[in-house]
């Protein structure tokens, strides 16, 4: 038997516990997956609550970015072998020891790239690289990325300062440090955010990454901003009728997470660990997320296999 996080009812944090699940075998065109490092993004806590797009039935699984090692291939699978690395997404099933996911949802984990980055990665990964390709940054612009030491945030402002743009990012004092290594200059994104932005860059910002809702979209807008100019991935369908870009990761292109995960994996760009929990601490792990101030990603972490595999 294997382990799963579940949730019964729609609700907070509370409603989640550790479960276990009935063996999963790999059938025909299936790659059964031992999971190693789920990664948590914001949208696992809208499902649990019941306010996101996607409302599952109950009982539901919970988590959607993972890695981990092939246990199992069914028939017809072609390219996977057992005990080959690999990572994806996976809605609902990727919080657990053992999950089932279509070869075309796998990618290998190239040399290089740790099992813990490569397990937070899918769902940040793409909606960085795609919404970075929509407001199409260029040398000398000055681009501004909210939350930019977060998850998503830290990949936006490190992409867009690779296509040479000067980086605004807005954080919390305690990743001010962080951000000026990574060549992005702070901002607190406290009340006096704008005001600080006018002296950072008189001249105006190019395009922008927000992260933060409809409030700072707006204030982008009044900032100077041009709506075609602005991804935002937390605003609401509001923001999208507004002209700004909001697909998210739903606008990324095949081989954008493993464009993203060789250059991870030659130091190229980074993406930090904020803090890994096991498995059974799932609920502290989720306060934690909806607690903010992070500095890249949360992971929840099946330790045994780990140990058992060799892998740390």
């Amino acid at each position: 038997m294997s382990r799963r996080v579940v949730f019964h009812e729609f609700g907070g944090v509370e409603k989640l516990g550790l479960e276990q699940a009935p063996e999963l075998a790999a059938g025909p065109g299936q790659v059964l997956v031992r999971v190693v490092y789920a990664g948590l993004n914001p949208s696992d806590l809208r499902i649990v609550a019941g306010t996101f797009f996607i409302v599952p039935d109950l009982p539901s699984g919970c988590g959607n970015d993972f890695s981990g090692v092939v246990a199992g291939v069914g028939a017809g699978v072609e390219g996977l072998d057992l005990g080959d690395l690999v990572f994806g997404g996976r809605r609902l099933a990727a919080a657990a020891d053992y999950l089932l996911a279509s070869p075309r949802d796998l990618h290998v984990v190239p040399a290089g790239l740790g099992l813990d980055v490569a397990g937070g990665l899918q769902i940040a990964g793409t909606t960085a690289v795609a919404g970075v390709r929509a407001i199409d940054p260029s040398e000398d612009e000055t681009v501004f990325v909210s939350g930019a030491a977060g998850g998503v945030g830290v990949l936006a402002a490190q992409l867009s300062r690779a296509c040479g743009a000067r980086v605004i990012g807005s954080a919390s004092p305690a990743n001010f440090d962080f951000l000026r290594a990574l060549g992005v200059i702070p901002v607190d994104y406290d009340a006096g955010m704008w005001d600080r932005l006018r002296e950072l860059a008189p001249a105006g910002i190019s395009a922008a990454y927000s992260t933060r809702g409809l409030d700072e979209v707006n204030g982008l807008l009044n900032f100077g901003v041009s709506a075609s100019r602005i991804n935002a991935v937390a605003a609401g369908s509001t923001a999208g009728e507004l002209g700004v870009h909001t697909d998210g990761s739903a606008a990324a292109l095949p081989d954008d997470l493993d464009r993203l995960a060789r250059a991870l994996a030659v130091g190229d760009i980074m993406l930090p660990i904020d803090s890994v929990y096991s498995l059974d601490a799932a609920q502290a792990a989720y306060r934690r997320l909806a607690a903010g101030h992070l500095r890249g990603k949360i992971l929840l972490s099946t330790a045994d296999v780990r140990n058992a595999a060799g892998l740390m």
